[in-house]
């Protein structure tokens, strides 16, 4: 009896220990949630069945991302639009179907990290030799898929090649219809058309790869923001463990940066790309008075990897973007964000950094915590910069006022001055600024952006595009990508060495850098300034002369360049007339040219007035004595206008002289573009200035005592006549 009551009571313990375990089990079960995830049907090698199963990239990723994340996922087959329309109505809760990420898609959705970069190709039967381009196509049907990218790029060359397009549900039923010859050709997504085309399915591939966009994971903008986090860090921890690659190249055979490739270029050409110049950690000088940044290692790297030579233009980026349109640079690389407006004017490299936008005020405002703080009042924010369009896309909806800058250290210390309570920027550039002393804190949480890509002309130096997307694919592959990220971004990287940063020290520590810069302000001074004498006596003897066909030239000439603001000048010396001519201008030639034109007709004027200024009676004089007019001119009228002129004259090489900072906007690497650079680096606005001030007011003052010992010589009689 007692060996039964043992008996039963060890059963009883272990079926509650049993119990419990299944419990356990349950609960740990119960734990994993379930997301109701719709894709397309027939996608392969994205999206299709095998064997009764979903198979694919797409599939395989959500998989193997649900795993590292502990949650599960419930698929539901009901093609691209089908998908759409059922996150649309919130009758699931997320699509990963090979969507592309696009701004109209982005305005009602919310889309995970890009997961493929995708393009686009035309495809035809295997047996027509009859199709090989677009031009081809005129007055013939081609095959479409409803809501892709091959769609939307189909019919925004159809009125140009004269053709017309069919549109279909299912990537099946609009290869069938090539192959039955009802179309002549097929658009497709590029990984999409070659995996069919290796799988036999009776087309073959006519055109190189257009550039299409990236594929994301999309879900509801709200209420799935756990699943979006969840899917990100998923996808990043399979790109740094390789199980992506080993998924990518399951089906198509290689990563999409497996193979090292170098791109056949003019290695006798140096490329010419235009950058920015205060826009750290993507680009700045350092102490030694080289580029450096993410962006600037990156071209470093990519160009080494890709053997092309280069040669960089630091003009900042309004100029930096004009410059690449005017044809004057070759590419341009300045945390250039892709937006459809800038793709419609250029082509853009694969994406090499993700941003975001974010909102700072000063360190010592407890005032501004949010947007809804930011009523009435105004917010700084750098012209065609990404946080520029996020402060202007949400200005009406908080009230407050936008007030644009040109360089990021002049938006940084209009917050810090009070005049504006905030500043938007790109996430990285104001995290990077903050941490190095900026005077900023964050105070938001950061906003999606988009993409940095390297940017050249559409239509032009493909190859170079090429040869930066290889290089870049590359690099990443071998590393070098993520160290150059880690240099400037990550914060165990962050300088302790501590900095003197005392007026002395500043001065001591950018001496050479502000050397390098006064150079050249007095070099473009006294060369324009030699070239404007000679035009302004010239124009100016036009001025007053007596034949009318003769001063009016003249007064046209002195009336544009005195009616019209010097930046608008060099704008148009450096952009306006190459691009009109087609041929490539040096900023410094532009900037003589543009000082010299601009100088010349403020003399010629000057000229004018002193001649003017001699009493009428002194020609009379001179003629009544026989002299004819140019001697009379020459000995008697002249050296008295010379008196008046010279006070003048100084007073104009002083104007010019501040003049030349103005040419820092074409990238000219003159005083004030020397102090810009180097309160980027430094984060000492105040002391710089007043430094650059100084400098300028000694050269300045130099001037006017020539001037004034000159007037001292005229006053005594001491110049000779």
């Amino acid at each position: 009896m007692k060996k039964l009551t043992k008996l039963t009571m060890l059963s009883l313990l272990l079926l509650i220990v049993t119990v419990i375990a299944m419990g356990c089990s349950n609960e740990k079960d119960s734990a994993q949630k379930t997301y109701t995830i719709a894709t397309d049907v027939t996608f392969a090698p994205f999206e299709y069945k095998d064997k009764g199963e979903y198979v694919g990239i797409d599939m395989d990723l959500l998989q193997a991302i649900a795993k590292d994340q502990d949650f599960k996922v419930e698929i539901k087959p009901l093609g691209f639009n089908a998908a759409v329309q059922a996150l649309e109505s919130k009758q699931v809760d997320g699509v990963i179907a090979g969507m592309s990420i696009t701004p109209e898609r982005q305005a009602k959705f919310s889309f995970s990290d890009p997961y493929f970069d995708s393009g686009i190709v035309m495809a035809v039967a295997d047996k027509d030799n009859t199709v090989k381009s677009y031009q081809d196509l005129k007055g013939k049907r081609v095959a479409i898929k409803t809501g892709t990218e091959g769609a939307t790029f189909a019919e925004s060359i159809k009125a140009k090649y004269g053709f017309k397009t069919v549109t279909f549900d299912d990537s099946a039923n609009m290869y069938d219809d090539v192959k039955a010859g009802n179309s002549v050709a097929v658009f497709d997504d590029y990984p999409v058309l070659a995996y069919g085309v290796n799988e036999g399915n009776g087309l073959k591939i006519v055109t190189p790869k257009e550039k299409g966009n990236s594929y994301g994971f999309a879900l509801n903008q709200t209420g799935n923001e756990e699943l979006l986090k969840k899917f990100n860090k998923g996808l990043a921890n399979l790109k740094a463990s390789g199980k992506y690659d080993e998924i990518i190249s399951t089906y198509l055979g290689e990563t999409q940066s497996s193979a090292s490739k170098q791109v056949t270029l003019d290695r006798d050409k140096t490329y010419t790309i235009a950058t920015d110049t205060t826009f750290a950690p993507f680009e700045f000088v350092n102490k030694k008075g080289e580029f450096v940044g993410i962006d600037m290692d990156l071209v470093k790297a990519i160009a080494k990897d890709q053997n092309f030579m280069y040669e960089i233009k630091s003009v900042g980026f309004n100029s930096a973007v004009q410059a690449l349109e005017s044809n004057q640079v070759d590419a341009v690389i300045a945390g250039m964000s892709i937006t459809p407006e800038r793709k419609a004017k250029f082509a853009f490299s694969d994406p090499y950094f993700d941003s975001g936008v974010v909102m700072a005020v000063a360190e010592d405002d407890d005032q501004v915590t949010s947007y809804d703080d930011l009523k009435g009042k105004r917010v700084a924010v750098k012209t065609g910069t990404e946080g520029a369009t996020f402060a202007n896309s949400i200005k009406q909806k908080y009230d407050f006022t936008p007030v644009a800058f040109d360089d990021s250290d002049s938006m940084y210390n209009d917050v810090k001055t009070g005049n504006s309570v905030a500043v938007f920027d790109d996430y990285p550039v104001l995290a990077y600024g903050v941490k190095n002393g900026n005077g900023l804190k964050l105070v938001t949480d950061k906003e999606k952006g988009n993409s940095y890509g390297f940017a050249v002309g559409k239509n032009k130096n493909a190859d170079l595009l090429t040869a930066f997307n290889t290089g870049l694919a590359n690099i990443k592959t071998s590393g070098e990508y993520q160290k150059i990220q880690d240099t400037y971004l990550k914060t165990d990287k962050a300088e302790t060495v501590a900095k003197d940063k005392t007026f002395f020290g500043l001065i001591k520590a950018n001496y050479p850098d502000l050397m390098k810069g006064l150079g050249m302000t007095i070099l473009l001074t006294a060369i324009s300034l030699a070239i404007a004498s000679v035009v302004g006596i010239l124009f100016g003897f036009m001025r007053v002369s007596a034949n009318p066909f003769v001063r009016w030239i003249s007064i046209i000439y002195i009336d544009i360049f005195r009616g019209t603001p010097l930046i608008v000048q060099a704008f148009f010396i450096y952009f306006g007339v190459p691009t009109a001519f087609d041929f490539r201008l040096s900023a410094f030639a532009a900037g003589i040219i543009t000082l010299s034109l601009n100088a010349g007709a403020y003399m010629a004027e000057i000229v004018r007035g002193g001649i003017q200024s001699v009493d009428s009676g002194q020609m009379e004089a001179a003629r009544s004595l026989g002299l004819p007019y140019k001697t009379a001119m020459r000995r008697v009228i002249i050296p008295q206008a010379i008196r008046v002129m010279i006070p003048s004259f100084v007073n104009q090489f002083v104007m010019t002289l501040k003049d030349t900072s103005i040419l820092s906007i074409i990238g000219i690497y003159e005083l004030t573009q020397s102090g810009k650079i180097i309160i980027a680096r430094d984060l000492e606005s105040l002391k710089i200035w007043l430094i650059v001030g100084i400098m300028y007011f000694i050269v300045i003052m130099c001037l006017t005592k020539v001037s004034d010992f000159l007037e001292r010589r005229m006053a005594n009689g001491k110049v000779k006549r």
